[in-house]
C-alpha cells in the first residue's frame, strides 16, 4: 500500500518498520514532526529530552542495551549532542542507532546556516541523505543496517525542504529485531585515556572501509544523460537539478563518506564536471583534494537555498520569472495575546538591555516593541548577561536575560547556577507559558505531561531556582502590567542573582476567549499608546483606531495602556 506522506512521518515511519524500539528527541524546526508522528506508534518507547546532548545519551544507552534507537533534532541541536556522538562513534553500539539531522538552509526559522556533513566527518560517522520521502523511510532501515555492520551510530541529514515535502511512500509491514543482550566490554565501553586511544585506531579502520564499500553502494547511482556536463548532487539539489538542466547526474544518497572512485569513474564520462550543492562545499573540496576536477562554488555560492530556476539562471542564463503580483511582507509577529508581549513593553519603557533566547520571546526584538537586544543560542541570555554583569559595561544601566521555560531547561538551568557560584547580580526573566510554544506546543519536564499526554513529575521552577541557591525568586501574571513594571525595578535594583517568572500559559493552549475588546470612538484620542505593543488585533485604518475582532483573544494588555478608558469589552468575539 503506498500513501502521501510528509518526509519526517516517513522517517518515522522508517523506524517503525526497521523494529526500532527507543526514540528520544528534542523539538527543532524542522525535525520536530519526526517524534511526534514516532510517538503514534505503541511499538516505540518515544519521549521529549531535557535538551539534545541528554536525547544523544538516552540512545546511546539504549543502543548498548541491545536495541534499535534514534534521536532527532534540528541541525544546531548537534552542538549540543555533539559530546556524546563524537564519543559514541568510538565505542560504537550495540543494536542499531541513527541520529536524524535537519538542516535549514535559507535559515527559515534558525539562527545560522551551519551545515551537519561536517559533523559526520569530524565524528567520523557515515551519513546519508534522502531526496523524497521513499527514500527517507528507505534510508533508514538502511542506517540501522550500515550502523550494525559497521559497529558506528548513523547519521541522517534532511533539509527544511526534504522535511517538509510530501511524496508517495510504500508502507510495509514492522520487522522486529531480536534483543542484543549487552555483554561486558570494559576496553570497548569506558572511553578513557588508555582504551581510547585503541578505539581511535578502529575508528580509522572503520572509515576506510566505509569509504571503500560506499564506491559500489546502490545508496549512490548514476543517471545517464547529456555527456556535455555531469552533476554531482544530493538531497533537495537532485530534484533541482533533475528538473533544471539535461545533465547526467550522479546522486550521492550516502553523503559522507563519499565514493571518490565511483565518482573519478563519472567524471570520465561526461566533459565537465559540476558539484552543486546548498551551503558549503563539502564534496567539492574533497573531490578537488582527490585531484578529480570540477567547478561549482564560484558560481553558485554558499549562502541560502537553491532552486530550479535558480539553476536554470546560474546555468544557462535563463531569466528568472517574477511574480506578476506584489505578494505583501508579512513578517513573523508573536500572536495575539501572547503573554510575553506586555513583558517586552514594559522592559522597553525601562530602558533595559536584553539578553534573548530562542523561542517565541525573540520576535521580541520586531519592531514595534524591539526590545531584544541581543540573541546567540539556547540558554545564551542568561550567560551573556553574566557575562555583562562582570564586565561592568552597563553602569547606570540595567540587564535583564529573558528565556522561556522550555528553554531554561534545556540550557538556562547551569547559567543560573554558574551566576550564583560566581556572586552575579545578574537578573532573569523566564517567561513560562506552560509549554514548548516556538516549535508547536511540545510538552516539557515543566508541563507535567510526557510526549503521549500520559501525567507525569512536573518540575517546580520556583523550588529548582531556590535549590540552586537564587537568593530571590518571584513570580507575576505577565499579563499584570503595573505588576510586572514594580517587580523589574525592585529586582533589577538588587545586588544579587534574582529570578522573575512571568508566567501565564500560551493563548492558543485553550483557544477559550471572552467576547473581544472594542474601542469606544468617541473616547478615543488617537494618540496610539495601545500601537505600542504591536499586537496584530489593533489596527491603525487610516487614523483611526480599532481592534479586530476576529484576532482579539481578550487578554486586556491593551486596556492597561489606554488612559481615556476608550478600550471596553465587546460584545462577540465571532
Amino acid at each position: 500500500m503506498k500513501r502521501l506522506m510528509l518526509t519526517n512521518e516517513a522517517v518515522a515511519r522508517g523506524a517503525y518498520e526497521a523494529g526500532v524500539k527507543v526514540v528520544s528527541s528534542y523539538p527543532g524546526t524542522p525535525s520536530t514532526e519526526i517524534t511526534e508522528f514516532i510517538s503514534k506508534y505503541n511499538e516505540i518507547y518515544s519521549e521529549w529530552a531535557p535538551n539534545e546532548k541528554v536525547a544523544c545519551e538516552v540512545a546511546v544507552g539504549a543502543s548498548l542495551a541491545g536495541v534499535r534507537s534514534m534521536c532527532c533534532m534540528k541541525h544546531v541541536g548537534v552542538n549540543v549532542a555533539a559530546d556524546p556522538l563524537f564519543t559514541a562513534a568510538y565505542t560504537g553500539v550495540g543494536r542499531g542507532m541513527v541520529l536524524v539531522v535537519a538542516d535549514d538552509p535559507a535559515m527559515h526559522s534558525s539562527q545560522n546556516e551551519q551545515d551537519s556533513r561536517f559533523y559526520a566527518r569530524s565524528a567520523h560517522v557515515p551519513m546519508l541523505e534522502p531526496a523524497d520521502s521513499q527514500e527517507a523511510k528507505d534510508f533508514v532501515k538502511r542506517a540501522y543496517e550500515i550502523s550494525e555492520e559497521y559497529d558506528t551510530p548513523v547519521m541522517l541529514r534532511l533539509t527544511t525542504r526534504i522535511a517538509h515535502s510530501q511524496s508517495f511512500v510504500e508502507l510495509l509491514d514492522r520487522q522486529e529485531v531480536e534483543k542484543k543482550e549487552f555483554s561486558k566490554d570494559i576496553a570497548k565501553y569506558v572511553m578513557m585515556p588508555q582504551f581510547a586511544r585503541k578505539r581511535h585506531v578502529y575508528v580509522e579502520q572503520r572509515e576506510n572501509k566505509l569509504a571503500s564499500d560506499c564506491n559500489v553502494s546502490d545508496l549512490n547511482r548514476v543517471e545517464m544523460r547529456s555527456t556535455k556536463l555531469g552533476i554531482v548532487c544530493a538531497g533537495a539539489v537532485y530534484q533541482y537539478v533533475k528538473e533544471a538542466t539535461d545533465a547526467s547526474i550522479f546522486k550521492l544518497g550516502m553523503v559522507y563518506p563519499i565514493p571518490m572512485d565511483a565518482i573519478r569513474e563519472f567524471a570520465s564520462k561526461v566533459d565537465k564536471l559540476m558539484v552543486v550543492e546548498e551551503l558549503e562545499p563539502f564534496f567539492e573540496n574533497q573531490l578537488k583534494a582527490h585531484g578529480i576536477a570540477c567547478s561549482g562554488k564560484e558560481l553558485l555560492g554558499k549562502q541560502g537555498e537553491y532552486s530550479s530556476a535558480y539553476l536554470r539562471n546560474k546555468l544557462y542564463g535563463t531569466e528568472m520569472v517574477k511574480a506578476t503580483t506584489e505578494v505583501p511582507m508579512r513578517p513573523p509577529v508573536m500572536c495575539a495575546g501572547c503573554p510575553h508581549r506586555g513583558v517586552f513593553y514594559i522592559l522597553k519603557k525601562l530602558g533595559m538591555v536584553v539578553s534573548g533566547d530562542i523561542g517565541c520571546y525573540t520576535l521580541g526584538a520586531q519592531a514595534p516593541l524591539s526590545a531584544v537586544d541581543m540573541c546567540v543560542c539556547m540558554g545564551a541570555s542568561i550567560g551573556m548577561a553574566h557575562g555583562f554583569d562582570k564586565a561592568e559595561s552597563m553602569h547606570a544601566r540595567k540587564m535583564v536575560a529573558v528565556i522561556g521555560d522550555s528553554t531554561f531547561i534545556h540550557s538556562g538551568i547551569t547559567n543560573v547556577i554558574n551566576a550564583v557560584y560566581n556572586q552575579g547580580t545578574s537578573t532573569t526573566i523566564i517567561l513560562d507559558n506552560s509549554i514548548t510554544g516556538m516549535t508547536g506546543h511540545q510538552q516539557n519536564p515543566a508541563t507535567g505531561k510526557t510526549l503521549k499526554g500520559d501525567p507525569t513529575a512536573k518540575l517546580d521552577l520556583e523550588a529548582l531556582l531556590k535549590a540552586v541557591g537564587v537568593p530571590s525568586v518571584v513570580v507575576v501574571d505577565a499579563y499584570d502590567l503595573k505588576e510586572v513594571e514594580r517587580v523589574v525595578k525592585e529586582e533589577t535594583a538588587k545586588e544579587v542573582v534574582s529570578v522573575i517568572i512571568a508566567r501565564r500559559p500560551c493563548i492558543l493552549l485553550t483557544k477559550k476567549y471572552p467576547p473581544a475588546f472594542s474601542i469606544d470612538s468617541d473616547k478615543c484620542k488617537k494618540c496610539k499608546a495601545c500601537l505600542k505593543i504591536g499586537c496584530p488585533a489593533i489596527e491603525n485604518i487610516g487614523g483611526s483606531i480599532r481592534i479586530n475582532k476576529e484576532l482579539c483573544v481578550a487578554c486586556g494588555v491593551c486596556k492597561q495602556l489606554c488612559k481615556f478608558d476608550a478600550i471596553e469589552e465587546g460584545k462577540t468575539n465571532a
